[in-house]
């Protein structure tokens, strides 16, 4: 098969365009210039003979070709990566790019990162936190855990554990605390997920009260303010072992609801690598060996 004479380094700049969104945001990733970003990319339509994006006013939007294109290259220069990550300094050592929500890595993961590397000394874990939400493509990852119902379009899910929640305050507040019905008395904060203290008060059998609290994206910041004496937060009780031990937050009800799991996820089309295969296989294991101890 001949190859097209295109050059690599237009090919790359279409690729970080697409996934970036923007050919500004392109451009901070590839430390280049913005036009120089649509100069590639007009040099790469010219030597194609056709047209890749779309420039309208909600942004880029691609072609059926650029649409084409896209995933090979996407792929290619995922193989190429891990290729030269393996053989970088004469080791072989696998890169892989995990996401991960920031009170999982915080209350599961980074404490077990040392059993990790030393039953996989072979891959090279680079994790990055996020507030749930990530795009792995988009983001240059190869993998993310989430939490969630287990359904995302394109993404494959690999259930990894339950995260119950239940009210958490600190001591001085759940000393005042002797029936659901007492947190009527108290600031109830909230994440982004409405429904989940509702789904606690039915849990219980009691009226949940009107919500007015602060909104928060993320457990942690949740759990600190929780922490503080200034309110009660809904938190998945698993993931807070160490704030719990501490003695900076007290579970007053024993009372928990189940609101989702976290999961492992990566895009459907990619292929499974052996470090995305290792890192699955290894959190499988642990999670086997904590429901049985």
């Amino acid at each position: 098969m001949d190859r097209p004479d295109i050059p690599l380094n237009a090919l790359r700049v279409f690729e970080v365009a697409v996934r970036q969104g923007s050919f500004t945001r392109a451009a901070v990733e590839l430390r280049v210039t913005q036009a120089a970003v649509s100069h590639q990319i007009a040099r790469l339509e010219d030597l194609l003979g056709t047209t890749l994006f779309l420039r309208t006013s909600a942004g880029l939007v691609l072609t059926d070709e650029g649409q084409a294109l896209f995933p090979v290259l996407e792929h290619g220069f995922d193989a190429m990566a891990r290729a030269l990550d393996r053989i970088g300094g004469g080791h072989h050592v696998e890169v892989l790019k995990v996401g991960v929500v920031t009170t999982f890595a915080l209350g599961w993961l980074i404490p077990r990162l040392a059993a990790f590397r030393e039953a996989h000394p072979e891959i090279e874990l680079r994790l990055s936190t996020h507030n749930n939400r990530v795009e792995i493509g988009r983001e240059g990852l190869d993998m993310a855990i989430r939490f969630g119902g287990g359904r995302w379009p394109g993404i494959e899910a690999m259930a990894l554990v339950e995260a119950p929640m239940s009210p958490l305050s600190a001591p001085s507040i759940a000393a005042s605390l002797r029936h659901p019905d007492d947190l009527a008395q108290h600031v109830l904060l909230r994440s982004y997920r409405a429904d989940e203290w509702p789904r606690w008060f039915e849990e219980v059998g009691a009226v949940c009260p009107p919500l007015t609290g602060p909104v928060f994206d993320s457990s942690l910041a949740l759990a600190e303010m929780a922490a503080r004496g200034e309110s009660v937060a809904l938190l998945p009780v698993a993931m807070m072992g160490r704030q719990i031990e501490e003695g900076r937050l007290v579970q007053p009800f024993g009372r928990m609801v189940s609101t989702g799991r976290y999961y492992l996820t990566h895009p459907a089309e990619r292929a499974v690598t052996p470090a995305m295969r290792g890192f699955a296989e290894w959190l499988r294991a642990e999670m086997a060996a904590e429901a049985e101890g």
